[in-house]
Protein backbone atom coordinates (compact mmCIF):
# COMPACT_ATOMS: atom_id res chain seq x y z
CA UNK A 1 0.00 0.00 0.00
CA UNK A 2 1.50 3.31 -1.02
CA UNK A 3 2.18 5.58 2.20
CA UNK A 4 -0.07 8.53 2.83
CA UNK A 5 3.02 10.67 1.91
CA UNK A 6 3.16 9.12 -1.35
CA UNK A 7 -0.14 9.41 -2.03
CA UNK A 8 -0.37 13.21 -1.09
CA UNK A 9 2.73 13.40 -3.79
CA UNK A 10 0.61 11.87 -6.59
CA UNK A 11 -1.98 14.23 -6.25
CA UNK A 12 0.11 17.26 -6.46
CA UNK A 13 1.19 15.54 -9.65
CA UNK A 14 -1.33 14.67 -10.85
CA UNK A 15 -2.72 18.41 -10.36
CA UNK A 16 -0.53 19.96 -12.93
CA UNK A 17 -2.19 17.89 -15.45
CA UNK A 18 -5.57 18.94 -14.68
CA UNK A 19 -7.16 22.00 -16.07
CA UNK A 20 -7.21 23.88 -12.61
CA UNK A 21 -7.76 27.83 -11.30
CA UNK A 22 -4.80 28.96 -9.97
CA UNK A 23 -6.57 29.18 -6.02
CA UNK A 24 -7.71 25.55 -6.62
CA UNK A 25 -4.27 24.42 -7.70
CA UNK A 26 -2.97 26.63 -4.37
CA UNK A 27 -5.49 24.98 -1.96
CA UNK A 28 -4.28 21.48 -3.08
CA UNK A 29 -1.25 21.74 -2.77
CA UNK A 30 -1.62 23.11 1.00
CA UNK A 31 -3.64 19.93 1.36
CA UNK A 32 -1.10 17.54 0.71
CA UNK A 33 1.64 19.63 2.90
CA UNK A 34 -0.30 18.80 6.04
CA UNK A 35 -0.67 15.54 4.83
CA UNK A 36 3.02 14.86 4.57
CA UNK A 37 4.21 17.74 7.27
CA UNK A 38 1.93 18.14 10.38
CA UNK A 39 1.89 21.78 10.96
CA UNK A 40 -0.24 24.80 12.28
CA UNK A 41 0.75 26.68 9.93
CA UNK A 42 1.71 26.86 6.23
CA UNK A 43 2.29 29.70 3.35
CA UNK A 44 3.28 29.18 -0.17
CA UNK A 45 4.84 32.48 -1.88
CA UNK A 46 5.25 33.63 -5.05
CA UNK A 47 9.19 35.08 -5.67
CA UNK A 48 9.03 38.03 -7.19
CA UNK A 49 12.11 40.25 -7.86
CA UNK A 50 13.38 40.44 -4.28
CA UNK A 51 9.58 40.24 -2.61
CA UNK A 52 7.77 37.22 -1.58
CA UNK A 53 3.98 37.72 -2.36
CA UNK A 54 1.67 35.03 -0.57
CA UNK A 55 -0.53 32.75 -2.59
CA UNK A 56 -2.07 30.54 -0.52
CA UNK A 57 -1.95 29.67 3.77
CA UNK A 58 -3.14 27.39 5.97
CA UNK A 59 -3.33 28.19 10.10
CA UNK A 60 -2.50 31.71 9.54
CA UNK A 61 -4.58 35.21 10.03
CA UNK A 62 -6.54 36.36 6.98
CA UNK A 63 -4.18 39.92 6.94
CA UNK A 64 -1.51 37.35 6.39
CA UNK A 65 -2.75 37.22 2.61
CA UNK A 66 -2.95 40.90 2.03
CA UNK A 67 0.96 41.48 3.03
CA UNK A 68 4.17 41.26 1.03
CA UNK A 69 7.39 39.99 2.34
CA UNK A 70 11.03 41.70 1.50
CA UNK A 71 13.00 38.94 1.62
CA UNK A 72 16.10 40.60 2.45
CA UNK A 73 14.09 42.36 5.39
CA UNK A 74 12.99 38.51 6.82
CA UNK A 75 16.42 36.85 7.94
CA UNK A 76 14.23 33.24 7.58
CA UNK A 77 13.17 34.02 3.91
CA UNK A 78 16.30 35.36 2.96
CA UNK A 79 18.01 31.55 3.91
CA UNK A 80 15.76 29.83 1.90
CA UNK A 81 15.49 32.31 -0.84
CA UNK A 82 19.75 30.95 -1.50
CA UNK A 83 19.22 27.62 -0.50
CA UNK A 84 19.31 24.50 -2.99
CA UNK A 85 17.45 22.37 -0.83
CA UNK A 86 14.83 21.95 2.03
CA UNK A 87 15.93 24.06 5.57
CA UNK A 88 15.08 22.73 8.90
CA UNK A 89 15.76 26.39 11.35
CA UNK A 90 16.55 24.74 14.92
CA UNK A 91 13.68 25.42 17.62
CA UNK A 92 15.43 27.55 19.52
CA UNK A 93 17.01 29.82 16.60
CA UNK A 94 17.27 33.58 17.38
CA UNK A 95 16.01 34.43 13.88
CA UNK A 96 12.73 36.08 13.95
CA UNK A 97 9.59 33.94 12.42
CA UNK A 98 8.04 36.75 9.34
CA UNK A 99 4.66 35.07 10.54
CA UNK A 100 5.55 36.22 13.82
CA UNK A 101 1.78 37.74 15.25
CA UNK A 102 -0.11 36.25 12.31
CA UNK A 103 -0.96 32.73 13.52
CA UNK A 104 -4.87 32.05 13.64
CA UNK A 105 -4.82 30.39 16.77
CA UNK A 106 -2.42 32.36 18.91
CA UNK A 107 -0.78 35.41 17.43
CA UNK A 108 2.16 35.51 19.90
CA UNK A 109 2.77 31.90 19.72
CA UNK A 110 5.58 32.32 16.87
CA UNK A 111 7.81 34.20 18.98
CA UNK A 112 8.50 30.99 20.87
CA UNK A 113 10.36 28.16 20.25
CA UNK A 114 8.55 25.89 17.64
CA UNK A 115 9.52 24.28 14.62
CA UNK A 116 10.16 25.62 11.45
CA UNK A 117 10.71 24.21 8.07
CA UNK A 118 10.90 25.58 4.41
CA UNK A 119 11.61 24.79 0.12
CA UNK A 120 13.08 26.70 -1.80
CA UNK A 121 10.78 26.20 -5.13
CA UNK A 122 13.12 26.33 -8.36
CA UNK A 123 12.05 25.58 -11.69
CA UNK A 124 15.56 24.72 -13.80
CA UNK A 125 17.66 26.34 -11.26
CA UNK A 126 15.18 30.00 -10.94
CA UNK A 127 13.49 30.74 -7.85
CA UNK A 128 10.11 30.82 -8.55
CA UNK A 129 8.21 30.85 -4.77
CA UNK A 130 8.79 29.25 -1.39
CA UNK A 131 6.66 26.99 0.73
CA UNK A 132 6.85 27.55 4.66
CA UNK A 133 6.06 25.49 7.47
CA UNK A 134 5.77 26.12 10.92
CA UNK A 135 4.37 23.80 13.85
CA UNK A 136 4.31 24.83 17.71
CA UNK A 137 5.56 21.57 18.78
CA UNK A 138 9.44 22.21 18.20
CA UNK A 139 9.96 18.25 17.85
CA UNK A 140 7.07 18.08 14.85
CA UNK A 141 9.00 18.04 11.85
CA UNK A 142 11.81 15.01 13.45
CA UNK A 143 9.90 12.34 11.48
CA UNK A 144 9.52 14.51 8.45
CA UNK A 145 11.86 12.69 5.64
CA UNK A 146 14.14 15.09 3.93
CA UNK A 147 14.29 13.61 0.63
CA UNK A 148 10.37 13.65 0.68
CA UNK A 149 10.32 16.91 1.44
CA UNK A 150 12.70 17.78 -1.79
CA UNK A 151 10.09 15.95 -4.11
CA UNK A 152 7.19 17.99 -2.11
CA UNK A 153 9.31 21.53 -3.41
CA UNK A 154 10.19 20.15 -6.76
CA UNK A 155 6.31 19.47 -7.39
CA UNK A 156 5.39 22.92 -5.57
CA UNK A 157 7.66 24.54 -7.83
CA UNK A 158 6.16 23.00 -10.87
CA UNK A 159 2.76 23.64 -9.83
CA UNK A 160 3.84 27.50 -8.92
CA UNK A 161 5.61 27.45 -12.35
CA UNK A 162 2.86 26.24 -14.09
CA UNK A 163 0.28 28.25 -12.75
CA UNK A 164 2.06 31.34 -13.76
CA UNK A 165 2.14 30.25 -17.38
CA UNK A 166 -1.48 29.68 -17.41
CA UNK A 167 -1.81 33.07 -15.47
CA UNK A 168 0.28 34.87 -18.21
CA UNK A 169 -1.58 33.21 -21.59
CA UNK A 170 -5.19 34.43 -19.77
CA UNK A 171 -3.64 37.87 -19.42
CA UNK A 172 -2.13 37.45 -23.32
CA UNK A 173 -5.68 36.37 -24.44
CA UNK A 174 -7.56 38.81 -22.36
CA UNK A 175 -5.33 41.52 -23.59
CA UNK A 176 -5.51 40.14 -27.36
CA UNK A 177 -9.01 39.97 -27.75
CA UNK A 178 -9.79 43.71 -25.42
CA UNK A 179 -7.11 44.85 -28.88
CA UNK A 180 -9.34 43.17 -30.97
CA UNK A 181 -12.63 44.83 -29.62
CA UNK A 182 -10.83 48.34 -30.02
CA UNK A 183 -9.65 47.87 -33.47
CA UNK A 184 -12.93 46.52 -34.32
CA UNK A 185 -14.88 49.33 -33.03
CA UNK A 186 -11.88 51.54 -34.90
CA UNK A 187 -12.59 50.11 -38.03
CA UNK A 188 -16.40 50.48 -38.18
CA UNK A 189 -15.59 54.76 -37.26
CA UNK A 190 -12.81 54.51 -39.64
CA UNK A 191 -13.65 56.36 -43.42
CA UNK A 192 -10.51 55.69 -44.88
CA UNK A 193 -7.35 55.99 -43.40
CA UNK A 194 -5.22 57.97 -45.43
CA UNK A 195 -4.43 61.76 -45.08
CA UNK A 196 -5.88 63.20 -48.78
CA UNK A 197 -5.55 66.36 -49.82
CA UNK A 198 -2.65 67.98 -52.00
CA UNK A 199 -2.94 71.15 -50.70
CA UNK A 200 0.58 73.50 -49.14
CA UNK A 201 -1.31 72.87 -45.81
CA UNK A 202 -1.33 68.88 -46.12
CA UNK A 203 1.61 68.81 -47.45
CA UNK A 204 3.31 70.35 -44.45
CA UNK A 205 1.35 68.46 -41.83
CA UNK A 206 2.65 64.99 -43.63
CA UNK A 207 6.37 66.55 -43.63
CA UNK A 208 5.97 66.96 -39.91
CA UNK A 209 4.54 63.36 -39.11
CA UNK A 210 7.12 62.50 -41.41
CA UNK A 211 9.61 63.89 -38.80
CA UNK A 212 7.79 63.06 -35.33
CA UNK A 213 6.41 59.47 -35.77
CA UNK A 214 9.30 57.61 -35.43
CA UNK A 215 10.83 59.31 -32.84
CA UNK A 216 8.65 58.63 -30.03
CA UNK A 217 7.48 61.48 -28.55
CA UNK A 218 4.09 62.39 -27.04
CA UNK A 219 2.47 64.67 -29.30
CA UNK A 220 -0.89 67.07 -28.93
CA UNK A 221 -2.96 67.22 -32.34
CA UNK A 222 -4.64 70.57 -32.17
CA UNK A 223 -7.97 71.47 -34.69
CA UNK A 224 -11.61 72.21 -35.33
CA UNK A 225 -14.16 69.23 -34.84
CA UNK A 226 -14.12 67.06 -38.28
CA UNK A 227 -10.61 68.27 -39.26
CA UNK A 228 -9.44 64.83 -39.25
CA UNK A 229 -7.35 64.41 -36.07
CA UNK A 230 -8.31 60.69 -35.44
CA UNK A 231 -6.67 60.34 -38.86
CA UNK A 232 -3.52 62.11 -38.02
CA UNK A 233 -2.91 59.94 -34.74
CA UNK A 234 -3.59 56.74 -37.36
CA UNK A 235 -0.79 58.44 -39.63
CA UNK A 236 1.69 59.11 -36.34
CA UNK A 237 1.25 55.87 -35.28
CA UNK A 238 2.41 54.34 -38.70
CA UNK A 239 5.25 56.72 -38.93
CA UNK A 240 6.38 54.73 -35.64
CA UNK A 241 8.35 51.94 -34.95
CA UNK A 242 4.95 50.64 -33.06
CA UNK A 243 3.38 50.40 -36.07
CA UNK A 244 3.20 46.62 -35.67
CA UNK A 245 1.35 47.32 -32.56
CA UNK A 246 -2.07 48.53 -31.30
CA UNK A 247 -3.00 51.70 -31.64
CA UNK A 248 -5.91 51.91 -28.86
CA UNK A 249 -8.40 54.82 -28.71
CA UNK A 250 -10.25 56.52 -25.58
CA UNK A 251 -12.53 59.26 -26.25
CA UNK A 252 -11.99 61.42 -22.78
CA UNK A 253 -15.30 63.47 -23.57
CA UNK A 254 -17.37 60.09 -23.41
CA UNK A 255 -15.80 58.72 -20.22
CA UNK A 256 -17.66 59.87 -16.96
CA UNK A 257 -15.43 60.55 -13.84
CA UNK A 258 -17.49 57.70 -12.47
CA UNK A 259 -15.24 55.35 -14.62
CA UNK A 260 -12.63 57.26 -15.96
CA UNK A 261 -9.68 55.97 -13.77
CA UNK A 262 -11.16 52.13 -14.36
CA UNK A 263 -10.75 52.69 -17.72
CA UNK A 264 -7.47 54.09 -18.36
CA UNK A 265 -5.85 52.24 -15.61
CA UNK A 266 -8.23 49.16 -14.75
CA UNK A 267 -9.53 47.97 -11.45
CA UNK A 268 -8.42 44.64 -9.55
CA UNK A 269 -12.00 42.13 -8.90
CA UNK A 270 -13.84 43.34 -5.63
CA UNK A 271 -12.26 47.15 -6.20
CA UNK A 272 -16.01 48.79 -6.42
CA UNK A 273 -18.95 47.97 -6.80
CA UNK A 274 -19.73 45.64 -9.93
CA UNK A 275 -16.08 45.01 -10.24
CA UNK A 276 -17.08 40.98 -10.18
CA UNK A 277 -13.26 40.68 -12.00
CA UNK A 278 -9.79 41.89 -12.53
CA UNK A 279 -10.21 44.45 -15.87
CA UNK A 280 -6.26 46.10 -17.62
CA UNK A 281 -7.21 49.81 -18.33
CA UNK A 282 -6.21 50.79 -21.68
CA UNK A 283 -2.78 52.19 -20.64
CA UNK A 284 -2.12 48.44 -19.95
CA UNK A 285 -3.80 47.09 -22.99
CA UNK A 286 -1.67 49.40 -25.21
CA UNK A 287 1.46 47.96 -24.07
CA UNK A 288 4.00 48.15 -26.77
CA UNK A 289 2.14 50.22 -28.64
CA UNK A 290 0.46 53.51 -28.68
CA UNK A 291 -2.68 55.03 -26.88
CA UNK A 292 -5.07 57.66 -28.99
CA UNK A 293 -6.24 60.35 -25.57
CA UNK A 294 -9.36 62.17 -27.99
CA UNK A 295 -10.34 65.09 -27.07
CA UNK A 296 -7.86 65.20 -24.38
CA UNK A 297 -9.20 68.52 -22.66
CA UNK A 298 -12.37 66.90 -21.67
CA UNK A 299 -10.47 64.51 -18.98
CA UNK A 300 -11.96 64.76 -15.57
CA UNK A 301 -9.37 67.06 -13.10
CA UNK A 302 -9.52 64.01 -11.00
CA UNK A 303 -7.89 61.91 -13.67
CA UNK A 304 -5.65 64.56 -14.89
CA UNK A 305 -2.75 63.66 -11.74
CA UNK A 306 -2.79 59.93 -12.33
CA UNK A 307 -2.57 60.29 -15.78
CA UNK A 308 0.62 62.79 -15.60
CA UNK A 309 2.14 60.00 -13.37
CA UNK A 310 1.83 56.99 -15.76
CA UNK A 311 3.08 59.52 -18.23
CA UNK A 312 5.98 60.70 -16.11
CA UNK A 313 6.75 57.29 -14.38
CA UNK A 314 5.62 54.66 -17.27
CA UNK A 315 3.38 53.17 -14.43
CA UNK A 316 0.44 52.24 -13.81
CA UNK A 317 -1.86 51.09 -10.66
CA UNK A 318 -5.38 49.66 -11.00
CA UNK A 319 -7.83 50.33 -9.17
CA UNK A 320 -7.81 48.56 -5.65
CA UNK A 321 -4.58 47.17 -6.16
CA UNK A 322 -1.48 47.57 -4.04
CA UNK A 323 1.63 47.49 -7.08
CA UNK A 324 2.06 48.74 -9.66
CA UNK A 325 2.61 47.95 -13.12
CA UNK A 326 5.36 49.32 -15.82
CA UNK A 327 3.93 49.70 -19.65
CA UNK A 328 5.65 51.21 -22.33
CA UNK A 329 3.16 53.00 -24.28
CA UNK A 330 3.44 55.90 -26.63
CA UNK A 331 0.51 58.63 -25.60
CA UNK A 332 -1.09 61.04 -28.50
CA UNK A 333 -3.27 63.45 -26.90
CA UNK A 334 -6.03 65.38 -29.18
CA UNK A 335 -8.20 68.72 -28.51
CA UNK A 336 -10.41 70.71 -30.03
CA UNK A 337 -10.27 73.18 -27.31
CA UNK A 338 -7.76 76.16 -26.89
CA UNK A 339 -6.07 74.49 -24.28
CA UNK A 340 -3.63 77.10 -23.42
CA UNK A 341 -6.69 79.41 -22.59
CA UNK A 342 -7.60 76.08 -20.40
CA UNK A 343 -4.73 75.94 -18.25
CA UNK A 344 -4.99 79.72 -17.90
CA UNK A 345 -8.29 79.65 -16.18
CA UNK A 346 -7.68 76.36 -14.13
CA UNK A 347 -9.32 73.16 -16.09
CA UNK A 348 -6.59 71.49 -17.35
CA UNK A 349 -3.47 71.06 -15.50
CA UNK A 350 -0.36 72.90 -16.73
CA UNK A 351 2.35 70.21 -16.06
CA UNK A 352 0.05 67.64 -18.01
CA UNK A 353 -0.38 70.31 -20.68
CA UNK A 354 3.92 70.46 -20.86
CA UNK A 355 4.05 66.72 -20.74
CA UNK A 356 1.83 66.24 -23.32
CA UNK A 357 2.85 68.96 -25.84
CA UNK A 358 5.77 67.89 -26.28
CA UNK A 359 5.17 68.63 -30.41
CA UNK A 360 2.16 69.57 -31.24
CA UNK A 361 0.42 69.13 -34.83
CA UNK A 362 -2.00 71.21 -35.83
CA UNK A 363 -4.35 69.80 -38.18
CA UNK A 364 -5.91 72.72 -40.80
CA UNK A 365 -9.56 73.45 -41.21
CA UNK A 366 -11.11 72.98 -44.66
CA UNK A 367 -11.48 76.42 -45.24
CA UNK A 368 -7.77 76.75 -45.19
CA UNK A 369 -7.57 73.89 -48.29
CA UNK A 370 -9.70 74.37 -50.15
CA UNK A 371 -8.08 72.46 -53.59
CA UNK A 372 -8.28 69.59 -51.39
CA UNK A 373 -11.88 69.47 -51.56
CA UNK A 374 -12.96 68.06 -54.82
CA UNK A 375 -10.17 65.33 -54.20
CA UNK A 376 -11.98 64.42 -50.45
CA UNK A 377 -15.65 64.81 -52.22
CA UNK A 378 -14.15 62.29 -54.78
CA UNK A 379 -13.46 59.70 -52.12
CA UNK A 380 -16.91 60.16 -50.42
CA UNK A 381 -18.62 59.14 -53.36
CA UNK A 382 -17.11 56.24 -53.91
CA UNK A 383 -17.18 55.58 -50.36
CA UNK A 384 -21.00 56.10 -50.87
CA UNK A 385 -21.45 54.38 -53.68
CA UNK A 386 -19.96 51.14 -51.87
CA UNK A 387 -21.75 51.45 -48.80
CA UNK A 388 -25.04 52.98 -50.51
CA UNK A 389 -25.30 50.54 -52.59
CA UNK A 390 -25.71 52.47 -56.38
CA UNK A 391 -23.92 53.19 -59.73
CA UNK A 392 -20.70 55.12 -60.38
CA UNK A 393 -21.12 58.88 -58.76
CA UNK A 394 -20.45 61.97 -60.35
CA UNK A 395 -20.43 65.63 -59.31
CA UNK A 396 -21.75 68.43 -62.18
CA UNK A 397 -19.35 70.79 -62.09
CA UNK A 398 -22.22 73.42 -60.39
CA UNK A 399 -22.41 71.72 -57.57
CA UNK A 400 -18.50 71.24 -57.17
CA UNK A 401 -18.19 74.82 -57.28
CA UNK A 402 -20.84 75.14 -54.52
CA UNK A 403 -18.73 72.68 -52.99
CA UNK A 404 -15.86 74.98 -53.05
CA UNK A 405 -17.50 77.73 -51.72
CA UNK A 406 -18.81 76.25 -48.72
CA UNK A 407 -18.02 77.71 -45.03
CA UNK A 408 -17.26 74.09 -44.01
CA UNK A 409 -17.30 74.76 -40.04
CA UNK A 410 -17.99 71.34 -39.77
CA UNK A 411 -14.96 70.41 -41.95
CA UNK A 412 -13.75 67.16 -43.70
CA UNK A 413 -16.96 65.56 -41.35
CA UNK A 414 -19.34 67.78 -42.54
CA UNK A 415 -18.31 67.23 -46.66
CA UNK A 416 -18.61 63.69 -45.95
CA UNK A 417 -22.22 63.95 -44.80
CA UNK A 418 -22.95 66.41 -47.04
CA UNK A 419 -21.93 64.10 -50.31
CA UNK A 420 -23.20 60.84 -48.40
CA UNK A 421 -26.54 63.22 -48.62
CA UNK A 422 -26.06 64.94 -51.99
CA UNK A 423 -25.77 60.62 -53.19
CA UNK A 424 -28.94 59.63 -51.61
CA UNK A 425 -31.02 62.12 -52.94
CA UNK A 426 -29.34 61.68 -56.60
CA UNK A 427 -29.84 57.70 -56.27
CA UNK A 428 -34.08 58.37 -55.50
CA UNK A 429 -36.23 56.43 -58.81
CA UNK A 430 -32.51 55.80 -60.58
CA UNK A 431 -32.29 52.22 -61.96
CA UNK A 432 -30.18 49.97 -59.77
CA UNK A 433 -26.03 50.19 -61.16
CA UNK A 434 -27.06 53.85 -63.21
CA UNK A 435 -24.96 56.91 -62.99
CA UNK A 436 -25.84 59.35 -60.16
CA UNK A 437 -25.26 63.08 -60.74
CA UNK A 438 -24.82 65.24 -57.84
CA UNK A 439 -26.62 68.41 -58.92
CA UNK A 440 -26.69 71.89 -57.06
CA UNK A 441 -30.44 70.56 -55.89
CA UNK A 442 -29.28 68.13 -54.33
CA UNK A 443 -27.12 69.69 -51.53
CA UNK A 444 -29.56 71.16 -49.60
CA UNK A 445 -29.66 73.82 -46.97
CA UNK A 446 -27.45 76.67 -47.26
CA UNK A 447 -25.27 76.01 -50.20
CA UNK A 448 -28.21 75.06 -52.27
CA UNK A 449 -29.63 78.14 -51.66
CA UNK A 450 -26.38 79.79 -53.55
CA UNK A 451 -26.51 77.56 -56.58
CA UNK A 452 -27.16 80.06 -59.44
CA UNK A 453 -30.09 80.47 -61.74
CA UNK A 454 -30.52 78.77 -65.10
CA UNK A 455 -28.12 80.14 -67.68
CA UNK A 456 -29.49 82.35 -69.84
CA UNK A 457 -29.50 82.16 -73.05
CA UNK A 458 -25.92 82.29 -75.15
CA UNK A 459 -25.09 85.03 -77.67
CA UNK A 460 -25.12 82.96 -81.12
CA UNK A 461 -22.24 81.97 -83.18
CA UNK A 462 -19.33 79.85 -82.57
CA UNK A 463 -17.35 82.92 -80.06
CA UNK A 464 -19.44 81.89 -76.99
CA UNK A 465 -21.64 83.93 -74.85
CA UNK A 466 -21.45 87.27 -72.68
CA UNK A 467 -19.67 87.44 -69.59
CA UNK A 468 -22.16 88.46 -66.81
CA UNK A 469 -21.74 92.28 -65.32
CA UNK A 470 -19.36 92.00 -62.77
CA UNK A 471 -21.22 94.91 -60.71
CA UNK A 472 -24.06 93.06 -58.63
CA UNK A 473 -23.25 89.67 -59.95
CA UNK A 474 -22.71 86.42 -57.99
CA UNK A 475 -19.56 84.89 -57.11
CA UNK A 476 -20.64 82.04 -58.95
CA UNK A 477 -21.28 84.47 -62.16
CA UNK A 478 -18.34 85.82 -61.02
CA UNK A 479 -16.29 82.45 -61.33
CA UNK A 480 -17.99 81.37 -64.19
CA UNK A 481 -17.06 84.52 -66.00
CA UNK A 482 -12.99 83.89 -65.41
CA UNK A 483 -13.41 80.57 -66.69
CA UNK A 484 -14.85 81.88 -70.13
CA UNK A 485 -11.96 84.42 -70.05
CA UNK A 486 -8.98 81.99 -69.43
CA UNK A 487 -10.29 78.94 -72.05
CA UNK A 488 -11.23 81.54 -74.97
CA UNK A 489 -7.46 83.09 -74.21
CA UNK A 490 -5.83 79.69 -73.94
CA UNK A 491 -8.12 78.27 -77.81
CA UNK A 492 -6.70 81.56 -79.16
CA UNK A 493 -3.09 81.16 -78.03
CA UNK A 494 -3.21 78.35 -80.07
CA UNK A 495 -5.22 78.92 -82.86
CA UNK A 496 -8.87 77.13 -82.18
CA UNK A 497 -6.97 73.81 -81.20
CA UNK A 498 -8.84 72.47 -78.38
CA UNK A 499 -6.40 69.54 -77.21
CA UNK A 500 -3.59 72.01 -76.79
CA UNK A 501 -5.84 74.33 -74.77
CA UNK A 502 -6.73 71.35 -72.37
CA UNK A 503 -3.17 70.63 -72.00
CA UNK A 504 -2.07 74.03 -71.19
CA UNK A 505 -4.91 74.25 -69.02
CA UNK A 506 -4.03 71.15 -67.10
CA UNK A 507 -7.27 69.05 -67.97
CA UNK A 508 -8.42 66.44 -69.74
CA UNK A 509 -9.99 67.38 -73.29
CA UNK A 510 -13.22 65.66 -72.66
CA UNK A 511 -13.44 67.75 -69.38
CA UNK A 512 -12.65 71.14 -71.14
CA UNK A 513 -15.21 70.38 -73.49
CA UNK A 514 -17.78 70.05 -70.78
CA UNK A 515 -17.04 73.48 -69.05
CA UNK A 516 -16.83 75.13 -72.43
CA UNK A 517 -20.60 73.55 -73.33
CA UNK A 518 -22.05 74.91 -69.66
CA UNK A 519 -20.38 78.15 -69.91
CA UNK A 520 -22.23 78.37 -73.52
CA UNK A 521 -18.71 78.81 -75.11
CA UNK A 522 -19.65 75.55 -77.41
Amino acid sequence: MPSLEAKALLSVALDLTTSLGAEDRYRRLLEAVRHVVPCDAACLMRYDDGVLVPLAAHGLAPEAMGRTFCARAHPRLDILCHAEAPVRFPPDTDLPDPFDGLLASDATSLAHVHACLGCPLRVEGALVGLLTADALDPRAFEGVDTETLSWLGALAGAAVRTSQLIDALEHSAERLGLVAEDLRRAADRERGADLLGTSPAMQKLRDEIALVGPSDLTVLITGETGAGKELVARAVHAASRRRGEPLLHVNCAALPESVAESELFGHVRGAFTGAEQSRPGKLEVADGGTLFLDEIGELPPSIQPKLLRALQEGEVQRVGADRSLRVDVRVVAATNRDIEKEVAEGRFRADLFHRLNVYRLAVPPLRERRRDIPLLAGHFCDAARARLGVGPVRISPAARELLLQGAWPGNVRELENTVFRMVLQASRGAPRGAPVVLEPAHLGGSLAAAAPPAQAAQGAGGGGGEAPPVEGATLHERVDAYQRDLIEEAVARHDGNWAAAARSLGMHRSNLHHLAKRLGLR
